[in-house]
């Protein structure tokens, strides 16, 4: 059994040297090339001075070098941060400055899209794209300087309880959050996985998330623990769901695991045909809630496939999980979240702080080895969300606050029923509206903004947003869209961004979220 990431990549590659373990884009590595060449890597990180705990961004798009620079980066002892590729320059700035990131591990024209934000104390780069060093500062490395470094491995710097990643995702202060997670957390619920879902050598998996998104831990770290090829989903294909099923076939996928709302976008636009997708022998889906009309038709057309709701914040990545019953899902009204999975334990608690029993509402709380220590300098935030478990007498042990509202079943499985704070999801992504009315806020005309989720059956919310702006100062609804999408991704722009004179106020001078929802709501339903 491993206790590092980086020891299922070795293991699969002293068994299966000559399989493919990553394809991207046309072009593929095998197990041997990939411990070879993030051997390599490792080696010249530590040669720059890089190692135990410091911090190196991977900011650049999918590819099968994405992978080396995961295991390079663990490998020499240190912590990688995807970034997204499609994020503004200054949000990516910030998280470099947040994190302290020493090493870059980028590509010429990403490098040059942090030109005016600044990168921060990195101290030098490795560029996929360059051919030769370039003078500067940071120090800017082509890939091709590992060739001349050995590719045998270094001694394992770390041990399984050091950080292995940090994934950042919304913040509620207008600021990302860095979510740290360790070789434990991780591989907790990557053995879970290969147990429950019996992945082997024979599968081919997809990976449809982005690498910044906890989603894709499972594409990858599930394919070499068991030895298996993992297919990085290109965005011209994503993008496309006719041409997304071709991908999915002609490639013969047998794993498939996504956010719902690109499973509906599959299922309503990709034109299926009979016998579509039947190579898929488990179809997992996670991070919002899945329509259950669009579930029950994408069903019927699979009936050799077993689908499973997948359920947990980036904190535990996944902790709670549901294996749809075909029988009973016609009489369902809703998709649990179901019950703890394996090495993990999951239980609701009430406002008066006592354990919730079969049929009364709680926040969910999940204890063991997913648990992450908490956030990236952000001690505050840490104690309010990792917890001590006062519920277990026995021994001092932290456990993770969800801000989940659940009810548990009679049959164990519990079931989601909303937040206790503004977060939302939306295309499967966490986005706290805070942060979204922040981008508002920084506009010089702006005085005061509200970001609102309306309920969307296909993607899981559509965000709105109603300001006001200053007196005498004139502003578009496409100017704020346009200076929103220089401070936050595009995925949590508002669709619509209603502009009034002045907000609804509420008793105590706040504005009306209540009232202004309850105008807005009917107004989207009218046009569906």
């Amino acid at each position: 059994m491993a206790y590092l990431l980086t020891q299922l990549l070795r293991q699969s590659a002293q068994r299966f040297p000559e399989r493919a373990a990553a394809w991207a884009r046309k072009r593929t590595l095998t197990y041997a090339q990939l411990e070879e060449k993030s051997n390599q890597l490792a080696r010249l990180l530590r040669g720059q001075g890089f190692g135990k705990g410091d911090r190196a961004g991977i900011f650049f798009p999918k590819a099968v070098e994405s992978i080396v620079a995961m295991q390079g980066v663990m490998k020499a002892g240190g912590i990688y941060v995807p970034l997204d590729p499609q994020a503004p320059a200054e949000r990516i700035s910030y998280i470099i400055k947040d994190c302290g990131i020493r090493a870059l591990l980028t590509s010429k024209a990403k490098f040059a899209d942090l030109n005016a934000t600044g990168t921060g104390e990195t101290q030098f780069t490795v560029e996929v794209d360059s051919e030769a060093e370039i003078a500067g500062t940071p120090r800017r490395l082509p890939w091709s300087a590992m060739d001349s470094f050995p590719k045998t491995a270094l001694n394992e710097a770390v041990i399984s309880t050091d950080l292995a990643y940090i994934l950042y995702t919304s913040g509620s202060t207008g600021r990302p959050k860095g979510v740290m997670l360790s070789h434990l957390n991780a591989l907790t619920f990557v053995e879970w996985c290969a147990r429950k879902f019996q992945v082997t050598w024979e599968d081919r998996l997809s990976n449809h998330a982005p690498h910044h998104f906890d989603l894709s831990v499972f594409d990858i770290y599930n394919t070499l623990e068991a030895g298996a090829t993992v297919y990085m989903l290109p965005d011209e294909v994503s993008l496309f769901p006719a041409s997304l099923a071709a991908f999915i076939d002609q490639n013969a996928l047998t794993i498939w695991y996504s956010v719902p709302s690109a499973l509906v976008f599959l299922l309503l636009h990709g034109n299926l045909k009979p016998g579509s997708l039947q190579g898929l022998r488990v179809l997992l889906f996670a991070g919002e809630v899945f329509p259950m009309k669009y579930l029950q038709d994408l069903i019927s057309r699979m009936p050799h496939t077993e689908f499973y709701n997948l359920y947990g914040p980036t904190e535990t990545n996944v902790c709670t999980y549901y294996q749809v019953d075909r029988e009973k899902l016609a009489s369902m009204e809703k998709l649990p979240i179901g019950r703890a999975c394996e090495n993990t334990e999951v239980f609701a608690v009430k406002d008066d702080g006592s354990i919730a029993g079969i049929g009364e509402e709680g926040e969910l709380l999940a204890r063991g080895t997913c648990v992450t220590p908490g956030y990236w300098g952000d001690p505050e935030k840490t104690a309010r969300g990792v917890i001590t478990n006062r519920w277990q007498k026995d021994f001092e042990e932290r456990a993770y606050r969800t801000g989940d509202l659940v009810v548990l079943r009679e049959d164990g499985n519990y079931d989601f029923t909303g937040r206790r704070d503004s977060m939302i999801k939306s295309r499967g992504y966490r986005i706290e509206l805070g942060e979204i009315e922040a981008a508002l806020l920084s506009h010089p005309s702006i005085r005061e903004a509200v970001a609102l989720a309306v309920p969307d059956p296909e993607i899981g919310s559509r965000i709105r947003a109603v300001v006001a702006p200053q007196e005498s100062l004139g502003v578009s609804s496409a100017e704020l869209q346009q200076h929103c999408a220089t401070r936050i991704p595009r995925y949590m722009i508002p669709e619509v961004i209603d502009i009034r004179s002045s907000l609804p106020k509420t008793s105590t001078g706040k504005a009306d979220r209540v009232r202004l929802t309850a105008e807005l709501v009917p107004a989207e339903q009218s046009k569906t």
